[in-house]
């Protein structure tokens, strides 16, 4: 779970117009472009999976010692 997590956080952090694409890029003529409180927000998330992914390893790893 926990890399599954990190996983999803790394492309998350990586890529943050990528879901907008998908989901209302399509929508948009021309070259539109998602804002920049979109872009942060997406950041922000993947941030926050990368933590809770890094806790759920760290706590796996514990409970095996």
């Amino acid at each position: 779970m926990g890399l599954l997590l990190n996983a999803g956080g790394l492309f998350v952090r990586r890529n943050p117009d990528a879901f907008w694409r998908m989901n209302e890029g399509w929508k948009m003529k021309g070259d539109a472009e998602p804002s920049e409180a979109y872009l942060s927000s997406r950041r922000f998330t993947g941030a926050v999976l990368l933590w809770i992914g890094s806790f759920f390893i760290i706590m796996g790893i514990l409970l095996l010692l």
